[in-house]
């Protein structure tokens, strides 16, 4: 019987629909007798859909040189 960390580490596979038969029945199992699974993979649902909604922002070119430039500098952890 699949324990609730194991189904909780499968469930983007499961939104992907790229688990094995014997995975899937598992999980399916799993989570028709477990409430609080159930839950957590509706609020996982959620949580993709809104992502995918997300408008991506195209950083301006100055800004990312900016940044590049902070992250290379010194305390980096980058030789110079």
């Amino acid at each position: 019987m699949m324990r609730c960390r194991e189904a909780i580490d499968v469930l983007a596979d499961y939104l992907e629909s790229t688990l094995t038969p014997e995975v899937l029945e598992q999980l399916e199992l799993h989570l028709r007798d477990c409430a609080p699974c159930r839950a957590y993979l509706a609020t996982y649902k959620r949580a993709a859909e809104l992502a995918a909604k997300v408008n991506r922002v195209e950083m301006p070119p100055a800004m990312r040189q900016r940044l590049r430039d902070f992250l290379s500098g010194p305390g980096s952890g980058t030789s110079q």
